[in-house]
């Protein structure tokens, strides 16, 4: 599993002009998913996604997790994490998972990620055309990949 994380003021999700969801203070999520990731990596990942510390503590150093700040988590499916420019001007997609491997990947992160963190946690739609807002706090935003465990 791969993620973007942005601490954020604010985040949100629209679909078909419709807003899906949103959250105040905490994290935004891009999750993109290969074939190779397991029940592993949704436990390894969301545990260090809610103990990331990159929220302020009151000396203005960044101390303390989402969990600590009592903060919200909005997680976005997003295949093109897996995006390989290696060859040509065209992004290739061959490791980001199918469907049939992402969708419950995906639903089992989210799940896990609540649980994990104890905060509001809300998600857009897998495979959905969704237009994300957001206010970057900092700005603060950390790439994490499962397999490499960094």
């Amino acid at each position: 599993m791969r993620v973007v994380i942005q601490k954020v003021e604010k985040a949100g999700v629209e679909i078909e002009g419709r807003n899906v969801a949103s959250i105040g203070k905490g994290l935004l999520v891009f999750l993109g998913v290969e074939d190779a990731d397991s029940v592993e990596d949704i436990e390894w990942l969301s545990g260090k996604i809610s103990r990331l510390r990159v929220f302020d503590d009151p000396e203005g150093v960044m101390n303390l997790s989402v969990q600590d700040v009592q903060g919200e988590i909005l997680v976005i499916s997003q295949f093109t994490l897996h995006a390989s420019t290696k060859k040509g001007n065209r992004p290739s997609y061959i490791r980001a998972s199918k469907p049939d491997h992402a969708i419950p990947m995906y639903e089992a992160f989210v799940e896990q990620l609540a649980k994990e963190s104890k905060c509001r946690v809300c998600s857009g739609e897998f495979g959905a055309y969704m237009k994300v807002s957001l206010i970057n706090d900092g700005p603060v935003t950390i790439q994490i990949d499962s397999q490499r465990k960094e």
